[in-house]
């Protein structure tokens, strides 16, 4: 069973994201910004990232960087799942390290297809 960080500071987003998650195999660990998305990262090595973008602290654009770019962790795919839907704002998340980029509300279907893409 594959293991997902859910990086996001919204309760609602956390638990429609885990529900959709949980229901197709996927174990889920959640942080609530981007330093304690780093710590889980160090700790539990888990199998893909989603990343929102407005947190507390460290923003997702940010804590994707700097997790794409330590060899600890640059094997772990980052998704950025975000409100922010301008061309500018994918780009950037996509020059970050962010293997996929998805606006939320985002679709059971394509949750589930861009973490098979990016896990393969």
């Amino acid at each position: 069973m594959a293991t997902v960080l859910i990086v996001d500071d919204s309760p609602t987003e956390i638990h429609k994201l885990s529900g959709m998650l949980e229901k197709n195999g996927y174990s889920v660990l959640v942080a609530e910004s981007g330093e304690a998305g780093a710590e889980v990262v160090k700790k539990e090595h888990p199998d893909a990232i989603l990343m929102d973008i407005v947190l507390p602290g460290v923003n997702g654009f940010q804590a994707t960087r700097q997790l794409s770019r330590s060899s600890e962790t640059e094997h772990i795919p980052v998704i950025i799942v975000t409100t922010k839907d301008q061309e500018t704002d994918k780009v950037w998340g996509m020059r970050q390290g962010a293997k996929a980029y998805l606006t939320k509300p985002v679709s059971e279907k394509n949750l589930i297809g861009a973490l098979q893409d990016v896990m393969d």
